[in-house]
């Protein structure tokens, strides 16, 4: 039986980008259903017929149905344990998931300053001291990477991986808010932007005409 993802706007969601991207990254197939966000009780309800979280991403496997990003790619490494969605050797794979377990529970100052909106023209806003110490705690983590793991191919651990999954809307946001970054970071950030998944999102998400205000 297929996957089926269930996704918001590829445009402003970046929690759906992430699982998206592991799928795709992975060479998973799946089906992709796409419900808009903030757009009335019809959507919502769209949603809670595949998940009673309310909220996008949902993985739906059969009988099985999983939600939020991270755990997700947890299914889907589970599930495809010969994809790579975590790197094999066991010191890499535990990094792998802290930085990954990091993305999804923290840098909320940098989430919240820098929304994710695909159409937004790039252009440099003020950030506050802790959306700054979030992105000098992203480069460090990106520059350790590929100190460390970088002989193994042009992503985070070598290989793609769940991690690059879950800092792919990162990329967006220091392209689009035009983040100044050192030079390892600028080599990973022009990896990530040439991957085909990732253009895919891109060019989808600059075909939507859905405006949502608050973004």
């Amino acid at each position: 039986m297929t996957l089926t993802l269930v996704i918001g706007n590829k445009n402003y969601s970046s929690w759906s980008m992430r699982p998206w991207m592991a799928l795709k990254g992975a060479g998973i197939p799946f089906n992709e259903v796409l419900i808009p966000l903030y757009t009335g009780d019809a959507d919502k309800k769209r949603i809670l017929g595949f998940t009673q979280s309310g909220k996008v991403p949902a993985l739906i496997d059969g009988d099985i149905t999983v939600w939020d990003s991270l755990a997700i790619i947890e299914y889907l490494a589970e599930k495809f344990p010969d994809a790579g969605l975590w790197p094999k050797d066991i010191a890499a794979r535990a990094h792998a998931r802290s930085i990954s377990a990091e993305m999804h529970s923290g840098f909320v100052a940098l989430r919240t300053e820098c929304g994710m909106n695909i159409h937004r023209p790039v252009q440099a806003k003020a950030l506050s001291d802790d959306a700054q110490a979030n992105i000098t705690r992203i480069q460090q983590i990106w520059t350790e990477c590929r100190e460390r793991y970088g002989q193994q191919g042009p992503y985070l651990f070598g290989a793609f991986s769940g991690a690059d999954a879950m800092f792919a809307p990162v990329v967006h946001r220091f392209r689009l808010y035009a983040i100044e970054v050192r030079p390892p970071v600028r080599t990973y950030m022009e990896t990530m932007l040439a991957n085909p998944a990732f253009a895919e999102w891109t060019e989808a998400a600059l075909a939507e005409t859905l405006v949502i205000d608050r973004f």
